[in-house]
């Protein structure tokens, strides 16, 4: 199975300026755990989390003073959607749990460690019957 068959096609983006709880708002209202930053004028492509919103919370942060940039990461790995899942999962040795997935040099998707259990939780359900 590759990326495209597992990423999600909904990806949410923002602007570096928006506030934490503006960004903590969209993730909320699409039901997607990250959003694609994107800053044309400065590190072009990044990601912010909803761990990121909750560090910055956790730190007794401002929610509607800390901007997105301050938060975002620009160290990005990206995929391609013809990797295979397991080369997408190899993020989760980096500590990292969503993959933007860049078709024609924009976000196309994002592929997340949930996404890739999803898609082989119900192979591995179907594995040998043990007799009761």
């Amino acid at each position: 199975m590759l990326v495209r068959d597992a990423m999600s096609t909904v990806v949410l983006t923002i602007g570096p300026a928006h506030t934490l709880r503006q960004a903590a708002a969209l993730m909320s209202a699409r039901r997607v755990g990250a959003a694609v930053v994107l800053d044309p004028d400065g590190t072009g492509i990044g990601i912010l989390t909803e761990r990121d919103v909750l560090n910055s919370v956790g730190l007794g942060q401002d929610p509607d003073a800390e901007r997105a940039h301050a938060h975002t990461t620009t160290d990005v790995v990206f995929a391609d959607p013809s990797w295979t899942l397991e080369e997408a999962a190899a993020m989760a040795h980096g500590g990292f749990r969503h993959l933007i997935v860049l078709d024609r040099g924009g976000p196309a998707g994002i592929v997340s460690v949930r996404d890739i259990i999803r898609c082989w939780a119900p192979a591995r359900q179907r594995g040998p019957q043990v007799p009761a």
